[in-house]
């Protein structure tokens, strides 16, 4: 087991460079495309009429909310492999787990999905910061899973509490796109399309694997290799969503 956690340390640094890398090629060669965030308040007693309309809050701009995820990436993956850090990092791993990913992915994906739901025109603040929260509780039920369960044992019930929170923003997603009773010139853009399909598949990748691992059959019973398999599905899941972002609507 040894040597396969040192392949690891070789993989999370090799994951952690490609990571740094792409952060410094979003950061340099985008422009400076902003998202707004918007809230809409009561004017008077809860009525139909009683809503102001949208207020501008403040802009996020895509390409250091891109780089907000790729650098979380980057910083889990080097702190795992430091001196310090990668003999917590080996004992949980011969314990099958790895409570460093979770924490990571509750950040980095929810930010994922904030920049999605922008990217599909979500502005309001509590929509995206509910959002924001609905992804990271599925994330962390992740976690439970790794710290109560055991491979083999049938016990998959944090697993599927994660699912079903997890497919919430999906569902909000598909059903924006629609527009539902939007003006008639409401419409996506192509490239997010693309974006909302591939990353919905690469989401529910990561799922895949930990209800592999949990089955444990055949190569999925050593946790090593639903390790790597985690660790390629996000660099993966990330540089697909950063570079697809920039090709359609960051390229200067």
């Amino acid at each position: 087991m040894e040597t396969e956690i040192n392949k690891l340390r070789r993989l999370n640094l090799i994951a952690g460079i490609l990571h740094l890398l792409s952060l410094v090629g979003i950061i340099l060669l985008s422009n400076d495309a902003s998202m707004p965030v918007r809230a809409t308040y009561l004017t008077d007693a809860p009525t139909l009429d009683a809503f102001s309309d949208p207020v501008h809050l403040f802009n996020l701009n895509i390409s250091w909310m891109i780089g907000a995820f790729l650098a979380l990436s980057a910083f889990f993956h080097f702190l795992i492999i430091s001196p310090k850090f990668f003999p917590r990092y080996s004992a949980g791993l011969a314990a099958r787990h790895n409570y460093f990913r979770w924490v990571e992915y509750s950040l980095s994906s929810s930010l994922m999905i904030v920049v999605i739901m922008q990217l599909n025109g979500v502005a309001d603040y509590i929509a995206l910061s509910g959002m924001f929260g609905v992804n990271a509780s599925m994330i962390l039920f992740g976690l439970l899973q790794e710290k109560y369960a055991k491979p083999g044992s049938g016990d998959m019930l944090p697993f599927y509490f994660g699912c079903l929170a997890g497919i919430i923003p999906w569902i909000m997603v598909v059903i924006n796109i629609f527009s539902p009773n939007g003006p008639t010139e409401s419409a996506t853009p192509g490239f997010v399309y693309g974006i909302v399909i591939s990353l919905f598949l690469l989401f529910n990748s990561f799922a895949i694997v930990q209800w592999k691992q949990y089955q444990a059959k055949g190569k999925w019973a050593n946790y090593l290799h639903g390790e790597r398999a985690y660790i390629v599905l996000s660099l993966v899941a990330k540089s697909a969503l950063a570079w697809q972002i920039f090709s359609g609507a960051l390229a200067v």
